[in-house]
């Protein structure tokens, strides 16, 4: 038997936007605009704008030539900024949608976990969407039941087992759809970014399990941004960009050139930032690293420091919250201005912005990104990757001075008492 367990061979997917609805202020101008239209659409094919029906819209290639191969038994991470077709396909491979052109095959029984909700009827309880998701991966009855009380205790919701889906909370959806899908013996298990809905210890427990699917020699295709997760669970990183295969090897490999790609946004102002999402009501329009009333791109551990975040408005209920990331895409500390301090200041003539001033800097000497979500009127707004870069040079913390170490990223100030040799 092949040893491989997913084949990709010059996958595409394409879809097809239209223009922008016209508006019109009465029936005669509507009508004028039908008539015209099978002119104007074979003025754009005689000029060499379109070369058929399909062209006559806008084409965007979420997946173009992309081809790989996959051995049973790997954990393979794929990653890469918004819009670079992770999801779409996982979507494809899950046969929740059909490509454009080339073929994924995967050879196997799979188990998805794409989205909150995905495979579930909500109108259902929590046991029988069990039966539900195991009678579509061909499983039989008795093979479930010797299953089922293993799931229910890994998701621990024994007692909703029994409550339509349709109430449950997006924890407890992530909850049984993560066991079902790694309980019910895939040989392949696909896993979206939904893990980050879970609380930290689901988390852990979610990557424990698919460290045992991979153990057994079962294969795990997991998307995330979090470089973190990504290097913990997989040996082998597939990099996408712009819907096109830009690196398929190590994972350090993968991580290196996505994290790289990320600096080189910054050429491109915040402002002018497609790779964004959120509602979008209100979007960061750029980022001020300060050292006393100065803008800097360097800082000093130990040395004060000021991060400014300018926003193109305002709206009820605004938050700010930022990530700071290491050289190797990993979390070093996340700092949200919805949970409140005595120390904390509201200006009401502040304007669109939000500052957050550190009076030590608590990072050791290297290179960091920041990744930046805004809120607003109880909503995601805005979320951007590497919205800025910075670097840390060496300083003293409290008098002490401080070591750059390539394995850690944060100091903390502390003091010792030793013995006189």
């Amino acid at each position: 038997m092949s040893d491989v367990a997913i084949q990709v061979r010059n996958l595409g997917k394409e879809y097809r936007i239209g223009g922008p609805q016209k508006q019109f202020d009465t029936i005669g101008e509507q009508v004028s605009d039908m008539v015209k239209a099978p002119f104007r659409r074979m003025g754009k094919l005689m000029r060499g704008q379109a070369s058929g029906a399909a062209e006559l819209d806008e084409i965007i290639w979420a997946l173009r030539d992309v081809t790989f191969d996959i051995k049973r038994g790997e954990a393979v991470g794929i990653i890469g900024r918004n819009g670079a077709g992770k999801s779409t396909l996982l979507k494809i491979l899950s046969r929740i949608t059909e490509p454009s052109a080339g073929s994924a095959r995967i050879y196997g029984r799979v188990g998805s976990l794409l989205e909150v909700g995905t495979g579930f009827h909500p109108e259902l309880t929590g046991r029988e969407n069990v039966f539900l998701n195991g009678a579509i991966l061909g499983m039989k009855k008795v093979e479930i039941d010797r299953r089922f009380d293993e799931i229910v205790a890994f998701a621990e919701i024994d007692k909703f087992i029994d409550t339509p889906v349709k109430h449950y909370s997006s924890g407890m959806y992530v909850r049984l759809a993560f066991s079902v899908a790694a309980h019910l013996e895939p040989e392949v298990l696909l896993v979206d970014e939904v893990l980050a809905v879970g609380d930290l210890a689901f988390q852990k427990k979610c990557l424990g399990k698919m460290d045992d699917v991979a153990g057994e020699g079962r294969t795990v295709l997991f998307v995330s941004h979090n470089m973190s997760l990504i290097q913990t669970l997989c040996q082998r990183g597939v990099f996408l960009q712009h819907g096109q295969l830009a690196v398929d090897g190590s994972v350090m490999d993968a991580v290196d050139a996505y994290l790289n790609t990320l600096e080189q946004a910054e050429a491109v102002g915040l402002a002018e930032r497609t790779d964004r999402e959120g509602k979008g009501d209100v979007k960061l329009v750029g980022v001020d690293i300060m050292q006393g009333e100065d803008a800097v791109t360097a800082l000093t551990t130990g040395g004060p420091a000021r991060f400014v975040f300018h926003t193109d408005k305002l709206v009820s209920r605004m938050s700010c919250t930022f990530i700071f990331f290491n050289h190797l895409g990993q979390r070093v500390a996340i700092f949200r201005s919805e949970l409140p301090s005595p120390n904390d200041v509201v200006d009401s003539n502040l304007g669109p912005q939000f500052i957050c001033e550190f009076d030590e800097l608590l990072l050791l000497p290297g290179r960091y990104f920041v990744n930046v979500l805004l809120g607003g009127g109880g909503e995601w707004q805005d979320f951007i990757e590497g919205a800025v870069h910075f670097d840390v040079q060496p300083g003293t913390l409290r008098g002490r001075a401080v070591q750059s170490d390539k394995n850690v990223s944060v100091c903390m100030p502390h003091r010792w008492t030793t013995p006189n040799t």
